[in-house]
């Protein structure tokens, strides 16, 4: 339990010195490795690929009715947030989208912010009912290079991913060549709007992940007393 507690402190102690290292972009001159000089206002690109209503609509297709949630995090959820997905973050609320047909919720959408190489994207992450990524459509890019990330060949990878899955890269994610800060930051956005929604929605209604880990106890302790 200590191990696990002290490597969760250095894990966000690292990413809080990176975000804190960011430059501020007010004048200031930066330094690319890759390019090997200063960068230039012209290098930084500004792509809007569509707009939150279109990426609602194409996340949250065959819903009947779209309405809009506020999710505020008390300080002990957020922490519980952060102990999750295993880095701090400075949000303490997000906008979530819910379809709904009948009685019945279709999905969730949620917009999320993150910082890529030097900058951030804007992106929309849906999710299922059970919990699954459904989808990843980006909306906005301002950094140099990365922009493939939004390119369908690529996020089509999130594909089906829940709470309980891995998002590595090079393991369960493939990187794009020049584009590691954005699949980074990517990647961490899914997983932390799969838990934001497994918190908020799936676990009161009985849905979460806590729930489908017990039913699988439960089945693994019948199955070894009873067989298949």
């Amino acid at each position: 339990m200590f191990s696990q507690l002290s490597a969760f402190r250095t894990v966000t102690t690292v990413l809080v010195l990176v975000v804190s290292a960011l430059p501020a972009f007010a004048g200031e001159k930066i330094w690319d490795n890759e390019l090997h000089r200063f960068l230039k206002d012209d290098d930084f690109k500004y792509e809007e690929f569509m707009t939150e209503e279109e990426a609602v609509k194409t996340i949250l297709p065959k819903s009947h009715r779209i309405h809009k949630e506020l999710i505020r995090l008390t300080p002990d959820k957020k922490e519980l947030i952060e102990q999750r997905i295993g880095w701090k973050f400075p949000e303490e609320s997000f906008e979530l989208y819910i379809g709904e047909t009948g009685d019945k919720i279709d999905g969730y959408a949620m917009i999320h912010n993150t910082i890529g190489k030097y900058k951030h994207m804007t992106y929309m992450v849906g999710v299922d009912s059970k919990g699954a990524c459904t989808d990843v459509e980006l909306l906005v890019f301002r950094d140099a290079r990365g922009s493939e990330v939004g390119k369908k060949r690529f996020n089509a990878q999130y594909d089906g991913r829940t709470v309980s899955d891995p998002i590595r890269i090079n393991k369960d994610i493939i990187n794009i060549s020049g584009a590691t800060m954005s699949v980074r930051s990517m990647s961490a956005g899914v997983k932390r709007v799969l838990v934001l929604v497994d918190e908020f929605y799936l676990k009161p209604a009985g849905l979460g992940s806590d729930t489908v880990t017990s039913r699988k106890s439960e089945k693994g302790i019948f199955t070894s007393i009873f067989g298949d």
